[in-house]
């Protein structure tokens, strides 16, 4: 946002705001000198890019940390050979690989760290790092008992609620299929005694 004072107005022009306006608006201002040209510039090719490899090379070297290899991990193989075939290829060269294949692409990096599992597994093993869990191994668990009761107790709540819900959602039923027995019942009655009646009348003509 830029703003112009016009020495022409006592009054200043710095809640003037552009982007509010509409083409109209925006050629008036420009005719009062309110807007000049060339406030927005068009930059034209792409920005070239810079590789400062020198720089990169010492920002590796501050990041690099002298500890063991057990310590850092860090293993830089090649792929191992693609003995399928499935790839058009036998042998570790990852310059062939078409990176737009997604299928290619994919298997180098499977091969990849099959490769780096082959190199490391061994020095692990020579270093006595074990690599598998121990049968009798038991994980801590990620909560605390003390949390684990209050989930519980939580949900036994919940689900003497829904007992409790369900309970009274049966009484009700029961109670709305017994006022229907009981009308039933009554009209049945008025019914029987209606037809006595009748017969009584009948035997006393």
């Amino acid at each position: 946002m830029l703003h112009h004072e016009d020495e022409s107005s006592p009054e200043s022009d710095s809640d003037f705001d552009a982007s509010e306006l509409t083409d109209k608006e925006l050629q008036e201002a420009f005719s009062q000198g309110k807007l000049k040209p060339g406030l927005n510039v068009v930059l034209e090719g792409k920005k070239k890019p810079f590789n400062d490899a020198s720089g990169l090379k010492q920002s590796l070297k501050d990041l690099k940390n002298e500890l063991p290899w057990v310590e850092r991990l860090d293993v830089t193989v090649d792929p191992v050979a693609d003995t399928t075939g499935q790839n058009g290829q036998t042998d570790p060269n990852t310059s062939d690989i078409n990176a737009e294949d997604d299928f290619q692409r994919e298997m180098c990096f499977y091969r990849q760290a099959q490769a780096a599992v082959l190199y490391s597994l061994p020095r692990l093993r020579k270093l006595k790092v074990a690599t598998k869990r121990p049968d009798d191994y038991f994980a801590e668990m990620a909560k605390t008992d003390q949390h684990m009761q209050k989930i519980r107790h939580k949900l036994q709540l919940k689900q003497a609620s829904m007992e409790k819900s369900e309970k009274a959602k049966q009484l009700r039923a029961l109670r709305k299929y017994g006022k229907k027995v009981q009308v039933e019942v009554l009209q049945k009655r008025q019914k029987e005694k209606s037809a006595m009646m009748t017969q009584i009348k009948k035997k006393k003509k």
